[in-house]
């Protein structure tokens, strides 16, 4: 800024020079004043004599104001604004003084020549003998020091000559630019300075032409430094895009090596399944060989046991052999007392107990396992035994623990080629034995292309599933009723060693937490509704209703289902039973009641403590007047860790101290009013409050009913953390006046289980978009999409035949499914089967089910809720099928009513 204004001061000093030029610069002037101090108002003329015109005063003398003036010099006063000096309008004008390089002076006339002695102007001569560089073009008075000519005769005259002020003031102006443009003041040259505040200085024509020189040479300095920066930027432009183009090199050179690792890659892949078929044509004769060694070790153990038991006997009947040598070999050749199961083996040093051999699937005992001797085994020659077991064409194979028939492919053992007892095996491609689970322990069974799967020891488990199936019990008379209720009988599928079925009761053996689920459809006469509930100690001193439902009246029009699920703690020898009443006593078991006889409706998994998990449940309070939205409030009736679990200030929530996985039901019984109720229906949903902010978890559908008690349910699985807030509301319609029933009757309950991460997981989805089905369907797998996280143990498949129709399990334990469908459909029955499949390329087989009736008239949308637990292992797949049966399916909801939550545990 210093900089400009100093270039704008400069101007005007040139425009100065310009117009003293012109005013004064002719040579031929007579009207000049000789001396330095001619024009001095105060000072005595006697002493300073002046001629011409100008010595007159200050209004004779020449003005040189202009727009930027400078400090004046000692000794000279500046015109005043009163007083002005004009310029002659008279004043020759002369063409040197106009040009833009330095003027050279103007030579004055005699008559301008000061006569004082001390005053006296060099000899020309004299001036350009002595001046050296620029300021040879300045006036005599303007420069930087006298000539020692001239301050010789200020000294003859006896005066003092007065102080070059020009100069110093010059010195001031030098500095300040030399500060401005970054060099040193000796480099400037003559000295000047010059004033910026406009209108109160003057600057004399010639500080301002040197000025205006000065400013051009910084200038021009200046200039060749920002040339200079600019080289250097353009340098590293040029550096920058080098380094851009190596980097671009790099990463093709990187694109270039992943794809050689691809490739190499499938190289790999390639020969390793070259070796897969290697090592399985290699197999047999390697196993043949290991097998003939075994005989061969066998038969050199025996040896060595007969030349044993000769060397004791010999030690025993020689006399002379020392005693200490006798009981030294007793001791290396006897083990001690070995258990019923085991043998004393001698061939190793020391001899030790070890383990009877037990005969493999497809092996035959040949001699029983002794003190001393292990059980031998012998492999079953299928071929001989049965020739024809092949055909009488194809020609049979014998293999250790099995056989082959050549040339039959897989889809021909699958219909039973194999026979009994026997399963088709396609990694070897030959029929194998199949294997037999110890103490029955059967999870399942031997079937044409699968063998025998056993289940471990119960103390090692964590978790363990059993599931049953359930029929009404025999009516003693016709006249039967079901008011004073009734306990379904259980009929046991499988077998669990934590639970035992005794007098159609569920018996516990082991301390754990339980979480049931019973799927139920009937068509019922029955005035009011019924009511299914679950007990637990069918005593009437200690039971108590841990859930239940009510299924309303529809006439005996079509078939109803609902599903009923709960948690509890429980402990050994309590019970668990499934009861089923109405509060009409003219009910009829034989006559008003028509049960469906679903596959395996009822399914439960038992977990143990050691798992950390926490059960709890509850119920809700009475609603003592009609309403439409409600929200429940919760009062708890048990919880095993009171820690983990709690109730928010209001309880209407369920709070959670730590992070996990749930599994929740909520049964909600009602009493509904108006047709809107009919054609509109309920909602149930579950909100998860996080942070202050509720996220809708699931929402299920309820066909509504008229003056009608009923009942609507929701379960699912979900992760939750720290904080988190479960919640829920009914949604009903508006005019449908409703009354929500809470008691300790075993209706309105919450049932919950929280589960660590560490051994739990958790997803849903709901119902794809995609290949929805319609219209007349039989048994159509349902396509999927994820809407959780995806979870390392439970993926749904997303490649292939079977992609997002069915659900793939990576680990061991068990499974827990909660299923909804919103629909509309003409179907005389409608029915959900939950598809269990172990491997790719076998037929599923059932793990769960059930149906739906007519659509209820006047409404608009139906539903139907499937619920099981099963156990799972690394492979096994699951799916949802659906089947109409006399009728079609015309739309199924997709945006609210349809979700599937499933739940894993680790066994």
């Amino acid at each position: 800024m210093r900089l400009e204004m100093l270039r704008w001061a400069g101007c005007c000093c040139w425009l100065g020079v310009c117009l003293s030029l012109l005013g004064g610069g002719g040579g031929s002037r007579a009207d000049g004043c000789q001396g330095a101090l001619c024009g001095g108002g105060g000072r005595d003329p006697s002493r300073h004599p002046c001629l011409g015109p100008r010595c007159s005063g200050r209004a004779g003398r020449l003005s040189r104001s202009f727009l930027h003036t400078a400090t004046p010099l000692r000794g000279m006063q500046a015109p005043s604004a009163q007083h002005p000096a004009p310029l002659p309008a008279s004043a020759p004008r002369s063409t040197g003084a106009l040009s833009p390089e330095l003027p050279a002076p103007a030579t004055r006339g005699a008559a301008e020549t000061c006569r004082v002695g001390d005053c006296a102007a060099p000899a020309p001569n004299s001036t350009s003998r002595d001046c050296k560089g620029i300021e040879c073009k300045l006036p005599p008075r303007l420069r930087h020091k006298s000539r020692p000519g001239s301050r010789a005769q200020c000294a003859q005259s006896g005066e003092a000559c007065p102080e070059p002020t020009l100069l110093r003031e010059a010195e001031r102006a030098a500095h300040s630019l030399a500060e401005d443009l970054a060099y040193p003041a000796s480099e400037l040259g003559v000295q000047l300075t010059c004033d910026l505040k406009p209108g109160e200085n003057e600057v004399p024509s010639e500080d301002a032409l040197i000025l205006q020189l000065q400013l051009a040479k910084g200038q021009d300095k200046f200039v060749e430094i920002l040339k200079s920066q600019q080289t250097v930027i353009v340098d590293l432009q040029q550096k920058l895009s080098e380094q851009q183009s190596a980097l671009v090199n790099q990463q093709r050179e990187i694109l270039e090596q992943q794809r050689k690792m691809y490739e190499q890659m499938d190289l790999i892949k390639v020969q390793y399944g070259m070796l897969f078929n290697t090592m399985k044509q290699m197999s047999f004769q390697s196993l043949h060989e290991d097998i003939q060694h075994y005989f061969e070790a066998l038969l050199q153990g025996l040896q060595n046991q007969v030349r044993n038991h000769l060397q004791k006997s010999y030690a025993v009947h020689k006399v002379e052999v020392d005693a200490q040598v006798i009981d030294v070999g007793e001791s290396l050749l006897d083990c001690g007392l070995c258990k019923s199961d085991e043998f004393c083996n001698f061939q190793k040093t020391p001899s030790q107990c070890e383990k009877c051999t037990l005969c493999p699937a497809g092996f035959f005992q040949m001699s029983e396992c002794s003190a001393n001797t292990d059980r031998i085994c012998q492999d079953r020659d299928e071929c001989i035994e049965s020739p024809n077991i092949c055909g009488e064409r194809v020609k049979c194979l014998n293999t250790p623990g099995g056989f082959r028939c050549l040339g039959i492919g897989e889809k021909d053992a699958a219909l039973g080629l194999c026979g009994k007892e026997y399963f088709f095996n396609k990694e070897m491609q030959e029929c194998q034995a199949c294997l037999e689970c110890e103490d029955g322990m059967v999870t399942f069974s031997c079937s044409a292309v699968t063998d025998t799967v056993c289940s471990a020891a119960s103390e090692n488990k964590l978790s363990e599933s059993w599931a049953a199936n359930i029929i009404l019990p025999l009516a003693k008379s016709g006249t039967s009723q079901v008011y004073p209720g009734l306990n379904l009988k259980i009929k046991e599928k499988l077998r669990c060693e934590a639970i035992s079925v005794e007098d159609n009761s569920l018996v516990f053996r082991q301390h754990g937490l339980l979480w049931t689920d019973f799927n139920f459809a009937v068509k019922h006469n029955c005035r009011n509704f019924l009511q299914l509930s679950l007990k637990l100690n069918n005593t009437e001193e200690e039971s108590c209703e841990l859930s239940g439902v009510r299924i309303e009246q529809p006439e005996g029009k079509y078939f109803q289902s609902t599903s009923l699920s709960s948690a509890a703690e429980v402990e050994p020898s309590q019970t668990l039973s499934l009861f089923l009443k109405s509060p009409n006593q003219f009910c009829n078991q034989s006559k008003d009641l028509n049960i469906y006889d679903l596959n395996t409706p009822l399914s439960l998994f038992w977990l143990s403590h050691d798992t950390g998990a926490v059960a709890m449940n509850a119920q809700m309070s009475t609603a003592m007047h009609y309403q439409t939205n409600y929200r429940p409030s919760f009062k708890v009736a048990s919880v095993s860790d009171p820690y983990m679990i709690s109730l928010s200030h209001d309880g209407r929530a369920i709070k959670f101290t730590e992070t996990g996985v749930i599994k929740f039901v909520f049964h909600q019984a009602l009493y509904s009013m108006g047709h809107t109720c009919v054609r509109e229906g309920f909602y149930l949903v579950s909100y998860i409050n996080r942070n202050g902010t509720n996220r809708e978890l699931m929402n299920v559908y309820k066909s509504g009913v008229n003056y009608r008690d009923t009942s609507i349910s929701a379960s699912g699985a979900t992760k939750i953390n720290s904080g988190d807030l479960l919640s829920f509301e009914i949604l009903s319609p508006a005019q449908c006046n409703v009354r929500y029933f809470g008691d300790s009757s075993g209706i309105s309950m919450f049932s919950l289980i929280w589960i660590p991460s560490a051994v739990s997981a958790a997803i849903s989805a709901t119902v794809s978009v995609t290949g929805l089905p319609t219209g007349a369907v039989r048994n159509k797998l349902l396509d999927f999409t994820q809407i959780s996280a995806s979870e390392k143990q439970i993926q749904l498949v997303s490649s292939g035949q079977l992609a997002q129709k069915y659900f793939r399990f990576t680990a061991r334990g068990v499974a827990s499914i909660a299923f909804n469908l919103k629909l509309i459909h003409s179907c005389n029955i409608l029915k959900i089967t939950l598809n269990h499949l172990i491997s790719d390329q076998m037929q599923p087989t059932t793990a769960g089910q059930q149906i739906g009736g007519q659509m209820p008239e006047g409404s608009m949308w139906t539903s139907v809720s499937l619920r099981s637990s099963f156990e799972v292992h690394n492979g096994t797949l699951v799916s949802i099928s659906l089947d109409c049966v006399r009728g079609r399916i015309n739309q199924i909801a997709l945006e609210d009513g349809t979700s599937i939550t499933i739940l894993w545990i680790s066994s």
